[in-house]
């Protein structure tokens, strides 16, 4: 099967789709500008199946790579029998590869390797065969003692090791154990006697057993983290029902052989010593994998959420980054992030200059006609939470609030773009501009910060941190592509994730900018140093130009379609300058597919045109519920059960979604409470009713109300 087709199966669509989007990235093109805009040649595969072909064929390859290497390796032993070679080609992963290449592996000296120096293969081969020979053992074994064997004793342990090693590493009897213990084996975990664990986080593990197929992805990161901790001693069990067949029906013993005893030894050997610490290890491995993909998946889904919440335009905001001792900081940005005012007040405890702070507050407000207030959910949040709403309800009516989560917020905040954007402020004041500023718009703001820091994961910190990285590197290109960049005034930060751009040309961008004042055109983009005609290609869709010379410049549309948007605006009657609210109904009259044989254009690119002539640069976010905003705040004493409240999903994990209604601590709405079928994400907007509050453990129990 070619890669095409393996990974089409995979997909469940055309090997064709498949091949040519193959082609598309070999030529160096983006995952979102094939999805955007090569839809005839894929057949309309979208961003994420796009993504999974790039991800397949890469490990597909590494595993063609590896595969050369190992057939050159055997072929120099002089070792490679045609057989092996179609095993070898055959095998499917680094594991079947891995297995099949064990027996002629280059290893350091073992056991196995001194017993051959000292010419014991051939009593090896005896035991293998189980040969039949009227000769007591002994007198067989004595035929090998020589300078370096001192006793037929020794000649039979040597000879054994090396039996030992081979069943081992026999490539059948590894797959065979693996497969049983993958199914049947039990995952042990007790507690390390002298370890701490003060706040008793692993007590669920202290004795803890469970079939290694049923281990869910977050019990096996918690046992992961719980052994690297040294609190937990975790171990695999693997019955002998699972090992010994396994071996016996690739070596078999003969009873009538004087060698029968010396293969069940061999046998209990290389289980003991060599082949269940093998297997333990892979068990070990494919487990962590496996919790691996669904964590970093989770996280994934999360962020892409968390990055799609709308912007909340026309807002002169107020960011509060809450603390008790160092004061909260403020800073006041207006509807475009421009910051205006910052300073500092002290309300919350040891300093407690409550009317004071409402005071200063109160000031800003009414200079810079503040309409809202965004605080960040850290220390001192809830209690900054009281402030503001006091404030709203005794001074500022008009105002509203916001909690935002403020993680990554002191990363940036230090960062060196943090540093260039305000070179004269102090470090804890950046903190407080990210705050207000993602309020405004979350995407513009959290690609300013390692996705890693944004704190919408499980156990992220504990997972194969390349695998993490490029999934979110992905979710991050995704969002921002799908949404769109005005190049006049994104940051480097954003514009680093267009297609076709990075770092280097985003400072390229952003300092001809600087030079030369806004962009007129996409095709003023061709100035810049180092944009070459590859990287316009990729990114020019995805770069918008507002009021530009050029209205198609503010759409969607690719420059090298601008041909076909004017020509269906000729047809329609229409120009660039026809006003949007009268483009729809002469569009409605146009027959697509008719119009694109005519206009020698595929049909999916005629129908992005034609979305895109309607709604120029739609923002796919609008779709989102906007943030709930507001004006009075809320204590857990207030709560009752059978309360009903709306809340605000700030994280979804494996055993439910935590909900923020207003109070100081998140509320669970636990899976079961979840309608099946039922997928939330981060920033869905739900009722949800109090069912159960432990105030003195800080949980709120949630069940979900009827949407």
């Amino acid at each position: 099967m070619s890669h095409a087709e393996t990974i089409a199966t995979l997909l469940h669509v055309k090997p064709s789709q498949v091949q040519a989007a193959i082609q598309l990235l070999d030529e160096g093109n983006t995952v979102p500008f094939i999805a955007r805009y090569r839809k005839e040649m894929t057949g309309a595969l979208d961003d994420e199946q796009v993504r999974i072909v790039a991800d397949e064929i890469a490990r597909l390859r590494a595993i063609d790579e590896r595969r050369a290497t190992i057939l050159a390796s055997i072929a120099e032993q002089g070792k490679l029998t045609d057989e092996l070679k179609a095993a070898l080609e055959a095998a499917d992963s680094m594991t079947a590869l891995e297995d099949l290449y064990a027996p002629y592996k280059p290893k350091r000296r073992t056991r196995a390797s001194i017993a051959r120096e000292k010419g014991l293969q051939p009593l090896a081969d005896l035991i293998v065969a189980q040969t039949k020979d009227p000769r007591p053992l002994e007198e067989i074994a004595a035929t090998f003692v020589n300078e370096q064997v001192t006793t037929w004793q020794e000649a039979l342990e040597g000879a054994r090791d090396i039996v030992a090693e081979s069943i081992s590493d026999n490539a059948s009897v590894r797959q065979a154990v693996r497969e049983k213990a993958l199914k049947f084996a039990r995952l042990e975990a007790t507690r390390v006697e002298t370890a701490l664990d003060e706040r008793r986080v692993y007590e669920s593990y202290y004795d803890f057993s469970a079939l290694v197929s049923r281990l869910q992805p977050h019990q096996i990161l918690a046992l992961n983290r719980g052994e690297k901790e040294g609190i937990l001693k975790v171990r695999v069990h693997i019955e002998e029902r699972d090992w010994r067949p396994a071996i016996e029906a690739v070596f078999q013993e003969d009873i009538l052989s004087p060698f029968s005893d010396q293969l069940t030894l061999a046998i209990e050997d290389a289980a003991e010593r060599l082949l269940l610490p093998a297997i333990e290890r892979d068990v070990r491995r494919t487990l962590t994998e496996k919790a691996d993909s669904h964590a970093i998946q989770v996280f994934a889904s999360n962020l892409r959420a968390l990055l799609g919440q709308p912007p909340l335009a026309g807002h002169t905001v107020l960011g509060i980054d809450p603390g008790y001792r160092t004061g909260c900081k403020i800073a006041v940005v207006d509807a475009t992030g421009k910051l205006l005012d910052t300073g500092t007040i002290y309300p919350h405890e040891p300093h407690n200059r409550w009317t004071e702070a409402i005071e200063a507050l109160q000031e800003l407000i009414n200079r810079h006609h503040v309409t809202l207030l965004v605080i960040g959910n850290g220390t001192a949040s809830r209690e900054t939470e009281k402030l503001a709403a006091e404030l709203i309800g005794k001074k500022a009516p008009h105002a509203k609030y916001l909690i935002v989560n403020e993680a990554g917020a002191s990363v940036y905040s230090a960062s060196a773009l943090a540093r260039a954007e305000f070179p004269d402020l102090d470090v804890s004041l950046r903190g407080a501009v990210s705050i207000a500023r993602r309020a405004q718009d979350p995407l513009a703001e959290l690609v300013k910060i390692d996705p890693k820091s944004i704190g919408v994961g499980l156990y992220q910190h504990d997972v194969d941190q390349t695998a993490l990285g490029h999934a979110l590197d992905g979710v991050v290109e995704s969002v921002v592509n799908s949404v769109g960049v005005d190049v006049n005034t994104a940051s480097p930060a954003l514009l680093t994730h267009v297609a076709g751009i990075g770092p280097k040309l985003a400072a390229s961008i952003v300092a001809w900018r600087d030079a030369n004042g806004p962009f007129k055109s996409r095709e003023e983009l061709k100035k810049v140093p180092g944009l070459g005609p590859k990287a316009f290609e990729q990114s020019a869709g995805f770069l918008r130009i507002r009021d530009g010379l050029n209205p198609l410049d503010a759409s969607a549309i690719h420059p090298e379609s601008y041909r076909i948007a004017l020509a269906v605006l000729e047809r329609a009657g229409l120009t660039p300058a026809t006003p949007i609210s009268e483009r729809k109904a002469a569009l409605e009259k146009l027959h697509p597919e008719t119009l694109a044989a005519e206009l020698g254009c595929g049909l999916p690119t005629l129908l992005d045109i034609f979305e895109q002539l309607v709604r120029p640069g739609r923002d796919p976010r609008e779709d989102a519920p906007p943030p709930i905003l507001r004006s009075d705040v809320l204590k857990m004493e207030d709560l009752l059960p059978g309360m009903t409240l709306k809340g605000t999903v700030r994280n979804v994990v494996d055993f439910g979604a935590f909900v923020d209604i207003g109070v100081k601590q998140d509320g669970l709405l636990h899976k079961s409470q979840i309608p099946s079928g039922t997928l939330l994400k981060v920033g869905d907007i739900l009722e949800v009713e109090i069912l159960k509050i432990e105030p003195e453990r800080g949980r709120i129990g949630l069940g979900w109300v009827k949407q």
